[in-house]
């Protein structure tokens, strides 16, 4: 049967829900707002995936000595506990999965910029034309489906035709989590507010709601949907690995610049604040140099690379392949995309 809807909430409730929805990083055990570290760690409030940070901390640590204190979280709970400390924040480096909690600390002025030779790592389509933060990874937006139920010649060419009533009970998603936020914050962009308000209407009629992408994924792997929106990599692990939730679907393109091409931008940046300014950009550097991302483009996590010429994990297709369209990560709307996708009742 396919998972219950959520229940619509108000827009202050979602706020308060999204970080327990949101993201692949599980939480830290320690409280919000305490000691994440002392000083003679650099301190990281990491929204990326925990193991893959783990591997990128312990590398740098080896290579530079410098010790580094993680505290996980996801992306919304995380930004919105950098805003909430401000120049008290005992954070020198935020990481995250996607690029709208990047952009909430951002417009809070909370970024130091980052070093130019930093910069010039970074291909400028996967980083911010602000400088205040970089790109560090990168995951592409996909309808996985299930051939037994509709043929790829069935499947929609734009992410913006899954409003149309025809589509009512064939897709899924998870609208509470980061990942889908970020999408739809891709869809704000590409298409204006009104757009996505519309889109989001139809999602609500439409789709069936699901707790995560990999809910989603099992759900058209047991047919209880045709398919289901999510981020490429959890699709390649499953490959990858037993194929337990995945063996009966595929992957379909959204067509090359629509909304439905989107790929999320993970992110990095310096906060301001930190004491340890020298450190902490040494290990951004570190991070999108050839040692950071070949750890990615090399792991578990078949994540894209994003700079220093590193190329992704086969059997990946390469990242400028993807045809995403074109847009500067600092202008997606996360607070908006709360807002709309609350009143759509998604939220």
């Amino acid at each position: 049967m396919p998972a219950t809807r959520l229940r619509p909430l108000a827009f202050g409730a979602a706020f308060a829900l999204v970080p327990l929805l949101a993201g692949c990083a599980a939480a830290d055990t320690s409280a919000p707002g305490g000691d994440a570290g002392g000083d003679d760690a650099l301190v990281i409030y990491n929204a990326q995936h925990e193991q893959l940070t783990e591997e990128w901390t312990a590398a740098f640590t080896e290579e530079t000595g410098i010790e580094v204190k993680l505290r996980h979280g996801d992306d919304s709970e995380l930004g919105h506990q950098l805003v909430q400390e401000g120049e008290a924040s005992p954070a020198d480096v935020f990481l995250t999965e996607n690029s709208p909690a990047m952009s909430l600390v951002e417009e809070a002025g909370l970024f130091a910029p980052v070093e130019e030779d930093t910069l010039a790592l970074v291909p400028e389509q996967f980083r911010p034309g602000s400088g205040a933060w970089t790109g560090i990874a990168a995951r592409d937006t996909v309808l996985v489906y299930n051939p037994e139920l509709i043929s790829e010649a069935e499947l929609p060419t734009s992410i913006m035709e899954l409003q149309d009533p025809k589509w009512k009970g064939k897709w899924g998603a998870a609208p509470g989590g980061a990942d889908f936020q970020a999408i739809v914050s891709a869809i704000l962009a590409t298409e204006g507010e009104q757009a996505t308000a519309s889109w989001l209407a139809g999602m609500a009629e439409n789709a069936e709601i699901y707790r995560n992408n990999i809910v989603t994924m099992k759900a058209v792997n047991a047919g209880e949907v045709p398919m289901g929106i999510i981020y490429h990599y959890y699709w390649y692990r499953d490959q990858a690995d037993t194929k337990e939730n995945s063996g009966n679907t595929a992957l379909h393109r959204f067509a090359p610049g629509d909304a439905g091409a989107f790929v999320s931008i993970s992110g990095g940046g310096v906060l301001a604040s930190s004491s340890r300014q020298e450190e902490a950009q040494e290990f951004l550097a570190w991070l999108v140099g050839e040692q950071g991302q070949t750890i990615l483009g090399e792991g578990y996590s078949y994540e894209y690379p994003v700079a220093s010429g590193i190329p992704a994990r086969s059997p990946l297709p390469a990242l400028e392949s993807l045809g995403a369209p074109e847009i500067d990560p600092s202008e997606l709307n996360g607070p908006t995309v709360l807002e709309l996708m609350t009143e759509a009742g998604l939220l």
